[in-house]
């Protein structure tokens, strides 16, 4: 008859015992820790520049409408809900919401980018990157182009590769100050200094008619000539033809 090792069997008690004991103290600690209260609330931008959504905006979406972070304990936080409900504003682009170690809930936003505005009857709104609609600030008033004429579902896309081109580039940027879209589908664009228009055409090849604009442009200028222009023409995207 084989021996029993009470060796081995103790051993293997106490570790057994040793590891209900963690498992019951770590559900202990996970507990009394999702009961505390969180200790406040940040809001971090990813560009603190140019903000069109105030931070005590965000942190109503964030504490959900309660008076302060300190009355929600963390059991009852749902950091999906949260994200979901920052992110259907729609100034913002995206967020990320977490709880640090020592008890702060924290959201990091992103801002909708706009590049274009649009009037039109119904009123004005600005065009973000994506090509979105994104409504006017009552705290900044970004400085893009004006864009007149029909903006829709049907365009808004192709126009908005014009519009990322202009706002990415420092000189298109300070220079084109309006976009006019005609019915055809093409542009007309006005300039910040100078009295005449730029014929786009419509909006192809949109990379290689600036290329040619801002050629024309240092050229014109150097020689003392963009004074004399009434109309710029880029619709043909081998040479600008100029109209006096």
């Amino acid at each position: 008859m084989k021996k029993l090792n009470w060796i081995n069997i103790w051993v293997n008690v106490r570790l057994l015992l040793i590891c209900i004991g963690l498992i019951s103290l770590y559900s202990f600690t996970l507990k009394r820790n999702e009961e505390r209260k969180l200790k406040a609330s940040v809001i971090e931008f990813t560009a603190n520049d140019n903000l069109f959504i105030t931070r005590e905006m965000v942190n109503k979406l964030l504490i959900e409408n309660k008076p302060s972070a300190q009355t929600i304990r963390k059991e009852n936080l749902d950091l999906g809900k949260l994200e979901n409900a920052i992110n259907a504003n729609e100034m913002i682009e995206k967020s990320e919401v977490f709880v640090s170690i020592d008890g702060v809930l924290k959201a990091v936003v992103k801002q909708k980018t706009p590049i274009a505005r649009v009037v039109d009857d119904a009123g004005s709104f600005y065009l973000d990157s994506e090509g979105d609609k994104m409504p006017l600030s009552i705290i900044h008033t970004a400085r893009v182009p004006l864009v007149s004429g029909v903006v829709d579902e049907n365009n808004s896309k192709e126009l908005c590769k014009v519009f990322r081109l202009i706002h990415d580039d420092d000189f298109l940027k300070k220079n084109i100050i309006g976009i006019q879209v005609l019915p055809n589908g093409g542009l007309i664009m006005s300039n910040r200094n100078f009295d005449y228009q730029i014929d786009f055409g419509k909006p192809i090849n949109a990379e290689r008619k600036f290329n040619n604009y801002k050629a024309f442009f240092q050229k014109a200028i150097k020689d003392s000539l963009l004074n004399n222009y009434r109309f710029i023409n880029l619709k043909f995207t081998q040479q600008v033809v100029c109209t006096k």
